[in-house]
């Protein structure tokens, strides 16, 4: 049975698990229907014209997983950022693990989508946020059929979140291969502000497909700072759907750093509601074999006097896939905004190939909008200035790459995660770098 079959056959099975009483029932049920009517994007989609499916849908996931393995955190600390104080929501095979997580109720919400769903005093949340921005594209609304768990996080008005909240879903490998939804919401209201990370982990070389969404609202002059950290097994594969909603004065910015996994595609889409708004999306990837990371970014500047700000890097080596296709949308009325966008790239192999596509759609007149786009390799006068100085040529060709990705870190405001990603970066290079970025 074909991946698509067993997942439209296996929603029946999913509503008897849950309540049909629940407050998302109608929702999930028009989700699936069009999935059923979508199936999986093909290359014969734009949005997927250099992004194939087929290789990470041949194996027989389990939908849910049979057993539950419990995980002592001794065998998982070195995926926290472990070095920093915060609220934890952590996930074992798609099941919640009560003993790794520490959440909170103490006048913020950080704990479960599955409280959120089942709870009436979480319904008017739901009942104004839940499913709003996400996509009716057929992965979104595949999560969306099957949404039951992830992290449910809402701060209050007036609200400095006093730590950060880390995200994390491990894959035991008790399944020989396993397929996660993962939902999260993140409600951020007037005034406040939240530093969040999440990271998906297989912990065997069994196949894992996480197809997560993510739905952030940043409303009046709230700022979210989201860090998503993506350096799994190469058997590991991640579709990560986020849809960030910002009003009026607000500051979102994601950080997303891709160093693992057999294949990645982050569709990372912003929709700004209202003036003065800022939004970021930075991106670092270092990836080779045959790996494959693509990024499909979207930022919809809906009202005048807003700010976006798009950097990528990528470093590919061996016989690793880059695709970046970034879109800026100005309407008509968003006059006085300021776009800029860039995707640069550097090629260790002749055998690595990078696809980007900047793309401008622009209605109005009174903007400053900028996009561009760099292929090549390490400059060789760079190089000879490093040698000559005596530095060996793996760790001069080492820094000019950690040059390269520094003022992408540059706007890391969390100095742990800052720390932990040069020392990513240093080990996917193959150097030990004496120094923080």
């Amino acid at each position: 049975m074909e991946l698509k079959d067993k997942l439209v056959s296996s929603f029946m099975a999913f509503e008897d698990l849950i309540d049909i009483d629940s407050p998302v029932h109608d929702i999930r049920t028009e989700a699936i229907k069009t999935f059923e009517t979508k199936g999986f994007p093909t290359k014969r989609l734009e949005a997927w014209k250099y992004t194939s499916l087929n290789s990470i849908l041949k194996p027989n996931y389990s939908v849910f997983p049979k057993h539950e393995n419990a995980l002592e955190y001794g065998d998982v600390k070195q995926y926290f950022i472990h070095d920093i104080d915060s609220y934890k929501i952590i996930f074992v095979d798609g099941k919640y693990s009560s003993h790794l997580s520490q959440t909170t109720h103490e006048g913020i919400d950080v704990c479960l989508m599955s409280a959120a769903l089942s709870k009436p005093k979480y319904r008017l949340v739901i009942d104004n946020y839940f499913n709003k921005i996400a996509g009716k594209d057929s992965l979104s609304s595949l999560n969306t059929a099957f949404s039951a768990e992830g992290a449910y996080i809402h701060i209050p008005k007036n609200k400095v979140v006093d730590k950060p909240i880390q995200i994390l879903h491990f894959s035991t490998g008790n399944e020989s291969a396993l397929m996660l939804q993962p939902r999260n919401l993140v409600v951020v209201d007037e005034n406040s502000h939240v530093q969040i990370i999440e990271r998906h982990q297989s912990l065997t070389e069994n196949p894992v497909l996480n197809n997560s969404v993510t739905e952030i609202y940043a409303n009046k002059r709230a700022i979210v700072d989201y860090y998503k950290i993506q350096n799994d097994r190469q058997t590991a594969s991640l579709i990560d759907n986020t849809f960030i909603n910002q009003k009026q004065e607000s500051v979102a910015k994601v950080h997303t750093f891709s160093f693992g996994g057999k294949l990645t595609r982050n569709n990372l889409n912003f929709f700004q509601n209202g003036e003065r708004i800022d939004s970021t999306m930075k991106g670092i990837t270092i990836i080779g074999d045959k790996q494959h990371v693509d990024h499909n970014t979207l930022v919809h500047h809906i009202e005048p006097n807003c700010e976006s700000h798009q950097d990528y890097k990528g470093i590919f080596d061996d016989k690793a896939t880059g695709v970046f296709n970034g879109k800026v949308v100005v309407e008509k009325e968003a006059q006085k905004t300021n776009a800029f966008q860039a995707n640069n790239n550097i090629l260790i192999s002749d055998k690595a190939s990078i696809n980007t596509k900047p793309q401008l759609e622009i209605f109005a007149d009174d903007v400053k909008c900028s996009h561009g786009c760099t292929i090549g390799q390490l400059d060789d006068s760079a190089m000879f200035y490093l040698r000559s100085r005596g530095i060996p040529e793996k760790e001069a060709k080492a820094l000019l790459m950690f040059a390269f990705s520094n003022n992408v870190l540059d706007s890391v405001k969390i100095p742990e995660i800052k720390s932990r990603i040069t020392k990513i970066i240093a080990k996917k290079l193959g150097v030990n770098i004496g120094f923080d970025l």
